[in-house]
């Protein structure tokens, strides 16, 4: 498959960065991952929930870490050395991981919980009051009675 150069991007766009670094970074991934296997859900209006399937994962052997819009869970499991016990067939991965998923802007993490073999990763979008929608009532000119310019938060699904 041909790479695209996203180059010309670069030079009509303003502020858009990290939207053509996204695009550039899947464009260049050599393959995809498939293990573990994994489920993005909607859980509400403004969140969100990611499951994994970590069989055989401990809660020591898994680590959790969100930076720059970027969440990154890694598994690593100890070997397990019983040279009384001699492997014949080896059908359970045992594999490490590092498996990362870009979130949105305002997208936060709000709790990890690890339930029968599933690692369930909570997020929460929060947009800031400056960025949500508002209401402004206009004002009669030359009318003693009215009121002034007022400014108040409008909660709508616009929003999202």
């Amino acid at each position: 498959m041909r790479p695209i150069d996203f180059t010309p991007l670069y030079r009509q766009t303003v502020g858009f960065d990290r939207l053509v670094n996204l695009l550039d970074g899947f464009s260049t991934t050599e393959t995809a991952q498939s293990y573990p296997p994994y489920n993005i859900e909607r859980t509400g209006e403004n969140q969100y929930a990611i499951t994994m399937a970590v069989a055989g994962f401990a809660e020591n052997d898994l680590n959790i870490s969100a930076k720059q819009g970027t969440l990154t869970v890694t598994g690593k499991r100890a070997e397990k050395t019983d040279q009384n016990v001699e492997v014949l067939h080896r059908g359970i991965a045992n594999r490490a991981f590092e498996r990362r998923f870009q979130l949105a802007d305002y997208v936060e993490v709000s709790g990890a919980r690890l339930e029968n073999g599933l690692l369930t990763v909570e997020l929460h979008r929060e947009l800031p009051e400056a960025m949500k929608p508002r209401t402004i009532a206009i004002s009669v000119a030359n009318d003693d009675d009215a009121p002034q310019i007022e400014v108040t938060a409008n909660e709508s699904k616009a929003a999202s």
